[in-house]
């Protein structure tokens, strides 16, 4: 989970992840996702039909981080843990995988008053298939510490969506990892890669 919780499954994901990195399919685009109140960010998600060259696939996971960010800004842990599959694990900073949607609904416990969890997806790719797809971008945790000062958290994330069989989507794999302040953009890819 994101400084809070993220996810990831079996051995299978990861190696469709890493042959889609490996094969070149990731063009950079970003965009910025609400704030929700505790000092985040704040745009308009960017609207696909500016971008005349991406794919419809691109576009729908775009349009579900965003749902999935306003939803959590909104609800705090209940709303996040809700985007998650049954069967989707969480992997953060070094700590145990949490595994199953259970689980990861008993970590996620903070509130949208104490707790604002922001991101900005740097790009996301869809499957051939149609029914999996990967998002990846920068977090932010705003929350305050015991004096009432703001403290941020920032790091890199990874989402692995899945198509279930109802024909929601929901989130199989999320993987994050905190970068300390101003560590810059170290991921961020050449124009026309």
């Amino acid at each position: 989970m994101r400084s809070k919780q993220r996810a990831c499954t079996g051995g299978g994901i990861l190696a469709w992840v890493m042959t889609v990195f490996l094969v070149g399919a990731i063009p950079a685009w970003g965009q910025v996702l609400g704030d929700g109140g505790l000092g985040g960010t704040s745009a308009a998600p960017p609207n696909p039909l500016a971008d005349t060259s991406m794919k419809p696939g691109k576009a729908l996971l775009f349009e579900l981080e965003a749902k999935f960010a306003r939803e959590t800004a909104q609800g705090g842990g209940k709303a996040f843990a809700s985007w998650f599959a049954e069967d989707a694990t969480t992997l953060s900073n070094g700590q145990a995988p949490v595994h199953g949607q259970e689980a990861i609904a008993k970590n996620a416990t903070w509130l949208a008053k104490d707790y604002q969890l922001v991101w900005t997806p740097t790009d996301a790719t869809m499957s051939l298939s149609g029914d999996m797809g990967y998002t990846w971008g920068h977090y932010e945790g705003h929350s305050r510490d015991a004096d009432g000062n703001s403290k941020v958290t920032m790091g890199r994330y990874l989402t692995i969506w899945r198509k279930e069989k109802d024909g929601s989507w929901k989130v199989l794999l999320d993987a994050s990892n905190d970068e300390p302040a101003g560590a810059g953009d170290c991921c961020k890819l050449p124009p026309g890669m």
